[in-house]
């Protein structure tokens, strides 16, 4: 049942760790409820202390009957009225031992979901580059849902146990012997139990990849629906599903058949174990050691005694399941960063001053992207990055904004090393529009208010009014208020691009960062866009990946890059007039695009 049979797929982060280190780290979620499980182990007790009680109470009920020469009737009428008051109350203790399980188990998890989604918020973005989103969610809710499933069982051991003790007490009562035989024949169930421990973890670890590559293939599918139905590949995505539901399909089964035959097993020793006990018990009564009616009465309460036996050494084959989940979710939590800081210092009000220092940078042994790079951008400059793909812009974009660690040299934000910083502190300063513009579930105002919450209605509409005196916003349903859908996808991409660029007004940050979008809009849109994009550069340093010839031109200077090297810079005018590798690209993509952009507006006046 190995990985590479089951065709799962295993994380780069995942780690082992010891049954001790687990039941430690447990142990610590667990320590700050104690007052509630101490409250549920005190309900456990008494259940499983009326539990033991009940069959000797009826034992000596029916004997004191039955031996009775008078008040027959009154003594059975008691006997029943005991047997239901023991009833109810154990339903009372049952329901609130039950309640305060689901409470203790409920923060339990709380605990562990929050630092779960805590350490995925934190790490750095080439963690989310090796890992699929779906399995990384799978291991945040299937996973802490399994662990509160199986954990149940904790709070059954101490039952169990003490119904153990609390039955052999009794049977050393009716004959000491035998108890001990018993006691001798017990730990055969814990050695079986234990020889499933390796099969049981392995097979519930396979199982909860499993899902998780299950929940990858649903989040794939659902969030590339409208690719798939652009290339009508609904049903190829439905095949891959299939595929992987059905590898799904079989690990589980296994795993199922491997925790089936825990009960079965344990069940046959114990019976093999009652057929001993009632060899020698039959023996000691034809010798007189035990009479018949003891004999009798030591097999009854040996069938109770094996029923909790039988649970605590399985108990720990079961447990697997809960030791795999919490395996899975403590790799994700200690997952080392690739991002280190060396400190933690506030960062004071930037003015913008970025400088490369002999940079070197790669994303892989072989992936060198930046190596010995240099570059110097000023408070309040703006700088457009041109080039080929693969010539480093985006990576020069990801240092700058702390997304991904350098192997070399340095960076300086204002004279600070960038290492040095308070991440949380040193983005709120940094404005990011990415590529293709996101949005979050909500309005179009909540989505301008996202990085400012406390903005007032009053300031977002101010603001939104700044981008071409806001007549963009009367082009949508309900204005302000419009739901944008998932992902924004009940606006068109340059409504998504404005929204976008009023949010980054809206920070007011001191260092903006954009990685201009490509897709085709209209020219009236695409005039409010370049108005707004002013706005944002007007006084405040800026890198901008150029798409647009009008974004280039209105930079204050512009770097062409090749194979992570500066090969020219200067204005669009003064390369243009050196005739090198920036009029080349000019010439053959920006010419071309200002030529379409041109006869679109044409095109537009002579339709108006």
């Amino acid at each position: 049942m190995t990985l590479l049979r089951t065709g799962l797929t295993n994380e780069t982060y995942d780690r082992g760790y010891t049954n001790r280190a687990l039941f430690a780290r447990i142990a610590s979620y667990f320590r700050p409820q104690m007052r509630q499980l101490a409250g549920v182990m005190l309900l456990v007790s008494a259940l499983s202390l009326s539990g033991a009680l009940l069959p000797v109470l009826m034992a000596q009920g029916i004997y004191a009957v039955t031996s009775a020469a008078a008040n027959r009737t009154a003594l059975a009428a008691a006997l029943v009225a005991l047997v239901i008051a023991i009833g109810v109350l154990n339903w009372g203790i049952n329901w609130a031992r039950r309640m305060l399980t689901a409470r203790l188990l409920g923060n339990v998890v709380l605990a562990m979901r929050v630092d779960a989604f805590r350490a995925v918020m934190n790490h750095d973005m080439s963690f989310f580059d090796k890992n699929q989103s779906g399995r990384i969610v799978s291991r945040v809710t299937t996973d802490t849902d399994e662990f509160s499933r199986v954990a149940v069982l904790i709070t059954e051991v101490g039952a169990q146990l003490l119904l153990v003790i609390l039955l052999l007490i009794y049977l050393c009562t009716i004959n000491w012997q035998l108890t001990l035989l018993l006691v001798l024949l017990a730990p055969v169930a814990i050695l079986v139990a234990l020889t499933f421990q390796r099969w049981a973890r392995r097979a519930t670890r396979t199982s909860q990849q499993a899902v998780a590559d299950v929940n990858a293939s649903i989040q794939e599918a659902v969030t590339g629906i409208r690719v798939a139905k652009n290339f009508r590949r609904e049903q190829g995505i439905y095949d891959e599903f299939l595929g992987v539901n059905d590898r799904s399909y079989t690990v589980h089964v296994r795993r199922g058949f491997v925790l089936a035959l825990i009960f079965p097993t344990l069940q046959f020793f114990a019976g093999i174990g009652t057929a001993v006990l009632l060899y020698a018990g039959g023996d000691y009564t034809y010798l007189g050691i035990i009479t018949a009616g003891a004999w009798f009465l030591f097999m009854n309460s040996v069938n109770l005694f094996w029923f909790p036996m039988i649970n605590l050494a399985a108990f720990w084959s079961q447990f697997q399941g809960a030791l795999s989940a919490t395996e899975r979710i403590f790799a994700l939590i200690d997952a080392e960063p690739a991002v280190i800081q060396h400190h933690g210092q506030a960062v004071p009000s930037l003015s913008g001053d970025i400088r490369f220092d002999q940079v070197d940078f790669r994303y892989g042994e072989k992936e060198q992207v930046l190596s010995d790079f240099s570059l110097h951008i000023r408070p309040g400059e703006s700088v457009a990055l041109v080039g080929h793909t693969g010539a480093g812009k985006s990576s020069i974009i990801k240092l700058v904004t702390r997304f991904y660690e350098f192997q070399g040299g340095a960076l300086l934000i204002d004279g600070h090393d960038i290492r040095s910083f308070d991440l949380r502190a040193y983005r709120r300063q940094l404005g990011i529009v990415s590529q293709t513009p996101f949005l979050f579930s909500g309005t179009v105002a909540d989505n301008i208010r996202y990085a400012t919450p406390d903005l007032s209605d009053d300031a977002i509409v101010q603001i939104a009014r700044q981008i071409g005196g806001g007549e963009w916003i009367d082009t949508l349903p309900e204005g302000l208020q419009t739901d944008v859908g998932e992902r924004g996808s009940r606006l068109s991409m340059g409504q998504r691009q404005l929204v976008v660029l009023a949010r980054m007004l809206a920070q007011n940050p001191a260092i903006f960062i954009l990685d201009e979008a490509t897709a085709s809009v209209d020219p009236f849109t695409e005039s409010q866009i370049q108005a707004a994009l002013q706005l944002i550069l007007q006084q405040r340093t800026s890198i901008v990946i150029a798409h647009r010839l009008s974004t280039v031109k209105a930079a204050d200077r512009i770097l062409v890059l090749e194979h992570g090297h500066i090969i020219e810079e200067g204005s669009h005018d003064v390369l243009m007039a050196h005739s090198g590798h920036y009029a080349s690209l000019y010439e053959t993509y920006f010419r071309h695009q200002s030529l379409e952009f041109l006869e679109s507006r044409r095109r537009s006046a002579a339709t108006a």
